[in-house]
């Protein structure tokens, strides 16, 4: 018997990328169920071949379900990841409610799938966020291989991470441009078309943002505490993927060439690096794929062992949806769940 799966925020970005993946990945469901708010009661989602009518979350009975994959923010979660659960379902939250929560989990399973057996204590795993998520399936391999000291890392973040209203805003405002119409801000700061935003999520104290934070603390708790890393964070007028100029600097000697080779053999990794007009990836070819692309791998002569690279990966996928859906097989796959109808 197979499990039974919630997907709360199912009309979302991330939500509908979730519906997909589970279906595209024919993870073990019996039934799939999509929710969201109120506001969203009856609207129809796409699961495989099938349409799903999207219930009310605030109604809804989870007594019965075994996974609920959540992509509805940091509040809902915050209120609804520890009923849900209480009842016995396992939650994976994309959100950053749970993140840096000593109880809960931090997984990337291509990183640290071992971790996840931490589940038990609050019955909730957290998802990264989805510049971190792909920044450290490029450098685990590498810190195996020779011990990461420090990462600086500039992002080139997408609007599909700001969620609907921001890929909307993007679309309008280059539209307005073109017919020489109003541009209108909402969800930006400042305009996003043909324009670069060096400012994401909410200023801290010490002038970094709460994104670069996140890299910074979530790096950390996946990968290794001990490893420095400086981030800015950027959003860039792309609809989907996020990219990432990355300087790694090293404790041992490691080149090129066996860089290349090591993040060849990596699960999650994808190398396209050729060195000519066209041989890396760009954000565009990485939309709707799976993989963690890395390209522009070349010494860093500034540092001593010190390597520079170009990461790309869709966030809306590996950021995010892809992810967690790989930790739920993950839970499944080592046994560490079981479906509750079977179990009964």
């Amino acid at each position: 018997m197979g499990f039974k799966v919630a997907v709360v925020g199912a009309t979302g970005n991330v939500g509908r990328e979730m519906l997909d993946i589970l279906a595209e990945r024919a993870f073990p469901a019996d039934e799939v169920v999509a929710l969201a708010s109120r506001r969203s009661l009856g609207q129809e989602v796409s699961y495989g071949d099938k349409k799903l009518k999207v219930k009310d979350l605030a109604t809804f009975d989870f007594s019965d379900i075994d996974i609920c994959l959540m992509s509805a923010g940091g509040d809902v979660a915050r209120e609804w990841a520890p009923k849900i659960g209480a009842q016995g379902a396992v939650v994976i939250d994309n959100s950053s409610a749970f993140r840096y929560d000593a109880d809960v989990p931090l997984i990337v399973p291509e990183v640290n799938a071992d971790a996840v057996a931490g589940f038990s204590k609050r019955n909730i795993i957290a998802n990264p966020n989805c510049s971190t998520a792909q920044l450290v399936v490029a450098l685990k391999p590498l810190h195996d291989a020779a011990t990461i000291k420090r990462v600086v890392v500039a992002t080139y973040q997408s609007v599909s991470g700001a969620g609907k209203e921001g890929m909307d805003e993007l679309f309008d405002q280059t539209r307005a441009i073109f017919s020489a119409g109003e541009v209108k801000q909402k969800k930006f700061t400042k305009r996003i078309a043909f324009n670069l935003i060096p400012h994401i999520d909410v200023f801290m104290e010490d002038g970094y943002t709460k994104e670069e934070w996140k890299m910074t603390v979530e790096t950390k708790k996946i990968l290794d505490p001990k490893i420095k890393l400086t981030a800015t964070c950027v959003r860039v007028p792309v609809f989907i993927s996020h990219s990432e100029a990355v300087n790694i600097e090293f404790e041992k000697p490691i080149t090129a060439d066996e860089a290349r080779e090591i993040l060849r053999s990596a699960p999650g990794c994808l190398v396209i690096d050729k060195r000519e007009p066209g041989g890396y990836i760009t954000p565009h070819e990485a939309a709707g794929e799976d993989a963690t692309y890395i390209s522009r791998i070349r010494e860093d002569a500034t540092v001593e062992n010190g390597l520079a690279m170009w990461i790309v990966s869709d966030n809306l996928r590996k950021g995010a949806a892809l992810n967690a859906v790989q930790i739920a097989e993950c839970l499944v796959n080592r046994k560490l769940i079981t479906a509750k109808k079977q179990a009964a």
